[in-house]
């Protein structure tokens, strides 16, 4: 447990009379004779309880103790400490600014520890004590045993010849391949990849300006910047993404895409690359497809009960059309891969058409689509229809034609699922209508539209309870007195969510099922706003409704909320 400080930890136990003298003296002894710390030898006998003697050191030494670990340190603390440091002195940053630094020590008897940090990291040091074995395995996982850490690197690149051929004028394409395979870049960007996919990033962004080159990560939907690499490093580590996804690295003109698949901590990672040509070089941006980090599971995404239910009727219905809208990074495909996972039995033959395939599931034909070599959404569709399958999911109804085979799939004894951009359910038939599909085929196809939002889920280590202000309840259109004895809640910041108050998303949803009465409007050409007025009067529960739901509940903010619908 404490590999050093055997004399103090002797005293401790001394002083606070946890162990009989006599007692204290001869495992003192065993210690001296095995080499095993002494405070571990206590434990391992059972005269202390582990976390009552961790506990009881906070207190005689003036630590905050934390008993839990956060699930994910933020990328910018990991940054702001080297590798080095944080071995050396047995400590892991908990959360980080310009001017100060909270670290999690592993050691708290090493009293030297806060001025040396103070002085090398030239920011206020605070020190927090939590189980030593934890914060070891965290440091080792996030710095390695003696390897380098993004900061150990970048000085290492930063005073080495990558650095000096990166800042040499013009370079040829030989050039760029041979900084791009320099065994620090290559450690880099590996070191970069492995934080973001602990972080439970969703995406990484390598963006160069003029005058620096930033690098940040997409955690719960916002953005989160990272210590920036020197500038002239920009070319280098874009040029070793491009390697690793098998893009063209003389090509810097034209957008190019590509994917990566790596192996992090023994699981597989799928990441989406996109290249971008920017005034100041190419902006580059990873999807991480994480499939063990993204539940597939319908009953895991929070769903009310009635949408739920909803969703379990429909997909096991012989035909129809299923569709599912929101913006982009709503947890659209999310749904209609967890929906098809509901019917994804042997006796059910199951296509996709996807751009591209996201997530790979056992059982299930996926075609991703390459509009290059004419492979449309509307061409594999069409395809599809010859190999005999009994669902179909189409990754987007871009076009007329892919709508009038999706239609015709349906009509035909097949059910489809898709997704639309629209901003609610109400929309996506109207949105049909203005591709030019005719309204009664709409009205004789469609038989529920599931429009849904992502907001951010309130920390749960830090939620608090609070009343909020009249103009922001106006905001949210209920009054005060509507309110009753219901309780707001915020995310005060802490360690565990990076200060943010948040930590991780929840879907908010408006479910759309098509009766006889809206069947008639749509055949109508009934405008948007009539079809969901009687809607709602049918039950429907709108998404800023389902949004008070789960602000009631305690899961979001009233801001959140108001954000997103």
């Amino acid at each position: 447990m404490f590999p050093s400080h055997s004399p103090a930890i002797y005293e401790f136990l001394k002083e606070q009379r946890l162990v009989e003298p006599a007692q204290l003296d001869e495992l003192n002894e065993e210690h001296k004779a095995t080499g095993k710390p002494l405070a571990d030898v206590v434990v391992d006998l059972g005269i202390v309880e582990k976390e009552d003697l961790l506990r009881r050191i906070a207190d005689h030494l003036g630590y905050d103790f934390v008993p839990e670990l956060p699930v994910q340190f933020p990328g910018e603390a990991i940054a702001s400490l080297t590798g080095k440091l944080a071995r050396d002195y047995g400590v892991m940053p908990l959360q980080a600014d310009a001017q100060n630094i909270d670290l999690l020590v592993s050691d708290p008897f090493n009293t030297q520890a806060v001025d040396d940090l103070t002085f090398a990291l030239d920011r206020n040091v605070r020190l927090f004590f939590a189980d030593p074995d934890k914060v070891e395995v965290q440091i080792k996982q996030h710095y390695g045993e003696d390897e380098e850490s993004i900061d150990d690197l970048l000085q290492e690149i930063s005073t080495g010849k990558v650095a000096t051929s990166a800042g040499s004028g013009e370079l040829s394409e030989r050039d760029i391949e041979s900084m791009a395979e320099q065994t620090p870049i290559i450690k880099f960007v590996n070191l970069v990849i492995g934080q973001a996919i602990r972080d439970k990033a969703s995406d990484i962004h390598f963006e160069p300006f003029e005058h620096e080159f930033k690098i940040r990560y997409r955690i719960d939907g916002s953005l989160y910047e990272m210590a920036p690499p020197p500038k002239q490093l920009a070319l280098p580590i874009i040029s070793r993404v491009k390697v690793l996804a098998s893009l063209n690295i003389a090509e810097r003109r034209i957008p190019q895409d590509g994917r990566i698949k790596i192996n992090i901590g023994g699981r597989a990672v799928d990441l989406r690359v996109s290249t971008l040509p920017t005034q100041f070089g190419e902006s580059v941006v990873l999807r991480v497809l994480d499939q063990a980090a993204v539940r597939l599971d319908i009953t895991q995404l929070g769903m009310p009960e009635d949408v739920s239910n909803g969703i379990h009727e429909i997909v096991r219905r012989p035909n129809g059309i299923f569709i599912v809208t929101g913006p982009t990074g709503s947890g659209k495909t999310t749904t209609l891969y967890s929906g098809l996972r509901l019917v994804n039995t042997v006796d059910l033959k199951i296509l996709t058409a996807e751009d591209p395939v996201e997530y790979e599931i056992e059982g299930i034909m996926q075609v991703p689509v390459n509009p290059l070599v004419g492979l449309t959404f509307a061409s594999a569709l069409r395809s599809f229809l010859r190999q005999d399958p009994d669902v179909i999911m189409i990754g987007e109804i871009r076009d007329l034609e892919t709508a009038q085979i999706a239609i015709q799939a349906s009509l035909t004894g097949h059910l489809v699922l898709s997704t639309l951009h629209t901003n609610d359910s109400a929309g996506a038939v109207t949105r049909l209508v203005d591709m030019g599909v005719e309204p009664f085929l709409i009205a004789s196809s469609l038989e529920a539209v599931l429009a849904q939002r992502l907001v951010r889920r309130i920390c749960g280590q830090c939620k608090a309870s609070y009343l909020p202000s009249d103009d922001l309840l106006s905001q949210l259109e209920i009054a005060r007195e509507s309110v009753g004895d219901r309780q707001f809640f915020f995310g005060k910041g802490c360690p565990t969510c990076n200060q943010s108050g948040f930590r991780g998303r929840l879907g908010i949803y408006e479910w759309l099922r098509l009766s006889e009465a809206l069947r008639d409007l749509v055949t109508q050409r009934a405008p948007t706003l009539v079809i969901r007025q009687k809607a709602i009067e049918e039950g429907m529960r709108t998404i800023r409704d389902d949004g008070l739901r789960a602000i009631f509940d305690g899961n979001t903010s009233i801001e959140e909320v108001i954000k997103y619908t």
